[in-house]
């Protein structure tokens, strides 16, 4: 058991800095779109026993729309429960949205029940100074991740003068690095070293369509004549919601690749452009990711962890043609998936 909430707090900083898998939770619903309790802790069981160091709850893959549902206290408090099942510590990150006040109360819910940071998404009727404000109100409850969501599912541009200020801030301990966009990426990586926080600041790809090119690279960025290396620890993504078991594998290679070992770098950068295509399919990239949050459903209740593809909005669904697009690389790539370990699982998973 750990000490002191300060010594607790301690612990859970040193994980989340050395880099860990977290998947983006998904909300498992009944066929009337009720929580579907049973499978939502089984999800939650799936990724901790899978290996996965964190659980990021209430973030896009568990749909925004629980913030306003009055669905959010209770599928918190639902996987804080049963991440404590098990015999170690696994890092709690809440979603938290919406103008200063609404963000803030999400934040003091989240601490209520025993959650470590807060991902705090970006909120579009802000400018960059009100963002800033947000994040240090936040802060003040409990430690940030930044978060640079890509434009299509909610986000917006930011400056690389705004990551340089987020990252100024004592209380913001990481970021997720989401925008899918290899310029806006140097913005935050720049952002960082600018702000001196590099060695304090754990960067995590969200970029789906880059995640294992992201987790072997060491970045040089150059800043002031100073040349700062610095690098992706971990990922905090919607595709780790499914086929975790790999994903830690997977992270596991990258820490190898990044240390120097070369033969890893290799397998891994062949490995690359399959997990990009698998991204594609279950994101529905070629329909502005409309289908995204179905995509991973349907994975997840292929291998029975979900009994259907419902979303809380009877009208999202995939897109026409996605289904036979996740049927092809479901069968082009068996590697990334991790059906044998869920089978095994299931049923335990679901007791």
């Amino acid at each position: 058991m750990l000490g002191t909430a300060s010594e607790a707090q301690t612990s859970v900083r040193d994980l989340f800095r050395r880099g860990l898998v977290i998947p983006a939770h998904p909300l498992a619903l009944t066929e009337d779109r009720k929580l579907d309790e049973r499978r939502q802790r089984a999800l939650t069981r799936y990724y901790v026993e899978a290996g996965a160091g964190g659980l990021a709850v209430g973030v896009h893959t568990t749909q925004f729309a629980i913030h306003g549902t009055g669905l959010l206290a209770p599928v918190l408090e639902l996987a804080a429960g049963t991440a404590r099942e098990s015999d170690r510590e696994v890092v709690l990150v809440a979603g938290a949205t919406g103008p200063t006040e609404q963000a803030v109360a999400e934040a003091e819910l989240a601490r209520s029940l025993g959650y470590h940071m807060v991902l705090l998404s970006p909120y579009r009727e802000f400018g960059e100074d009100e963002l800033i404000a947000r994040a240090r109100a936040v802060g003040e409850v409990l430690p940030v991740i930044g978060f640079y969501l890509q434009p299509a599912v909610g986000g917006r541009p930011l400056s690389r003068d705004f990551w340089t200020r987020l990252a100024s801030i004592e209380s913001v301990v990481g970021v997720k690095v989401a925008p899918f966009d290899r310029y806006r990426t140097l913005d935050v990586l720049h952002g960082v070293v600018r702000a001196g926080r590099a060695g304090e600041i754990a960067l995590y790809t969200g970029n789906d369509d880059h995640i294992l090119a992201d987790l072997v690279t060491s970045h040089r960025v150059v800043v002031d004549g100073r040349q700062v290396e610095v690098e992706f620890v971990g990922g905090l993504l919607g595709q780790w919601a499914v086929w975790v078991r790999r994903a830690v594998e997977l992270l596991e290679e990258a820490t190898l690749a990044r240390s120097g070992d070369d033969a890893a770098v290799r397998r891994l950068l062949g490995l690359d452009g399959h997990l990009t295509d698998a991204n594609a399919a279950i994101f529905d990239s070629a329909n502005g990711f409309r289908g995204c949050i179905p995509g991973i459903h349907e994975v997840l209740r292929r291998q029975g962890l979900l009994a259907g593809r419902w979303c809380l909005d009877p009208e999202e669904d995939l897109s026409p043609g996605q289904l036979a697009e996740i049927d092809r690389v479901w069968a082009a790539y068996p590697w990334l998936r991790d059906d044998d370990f869920v089978a095994q699982g299931l049923d335990r998973w679901l007791a």
